[in-house]
């Protein structure tokens, strides 16, 4: 199986981190699924992405040349650090923000509820967006929540 195949498997989790970016190998997996026609429901820079995108203050179409050119996710870290110019400490302490990061406002937590009402009604540990994109992942492909 082509573990770009996002039709078949998801992407890595959210949570994953690479140089110390959550988000990130996320990003790679989708773009490099889009790359081979196999994204299945993912979006390459999509607003998730743009979170990382946003703070490490890159382009998704520099990421996406990169993946076309068959980076490693190793030199695609390369070209971040050299390019992003983000510190170690802000790089953590946006992960972590990112980690722990819920519904912050009526329009979020309307779409956050909704979402779980459809995936898991009955589950009441879910609270923030990466425990929802981590739920989806797992009921969008045959699990039971």
């Amino acid at each position: 199986m082509n573990k770009f195949d996002l039709t078949q498997r998801p992407p890595r989790s959210p949570r994953v981190k690479l140089g110390g970016y959550v988000i990130l190998p996320r990003m790679l997996d989708k773009g490099r699924a889009e790359l081979n026609g196999t994204v299945g429901e993912y979006h390459f820079a999509c607003p998730l992405d743009q979170r990382f995108l946003d703070f490490a203050v890159l382009q998704a179409e520099d990421i996406r040349q990169l993946l076309k050119e068959g980076k490693s996710d190793t030199e695609v870290l390369a070209w971040v650090r050299e390019h992003s110019k983000r510190d170690d400490f802000e790089i953590v302490t946006w992960s972590d923000y990112q980690v722990r990061r819920g519904p912050y406002d009526n329009e979020g937590r309307q779409y956050f509820n909704d979402s779980i009402e459809k995936l898991a009604p009955s589950r009441d540990d879910i609270i923030t967006f990466f425990d929802l994109l981590d739920l989806d992942d797992y009921v969008s492909f045959g699990g039971v929540a």
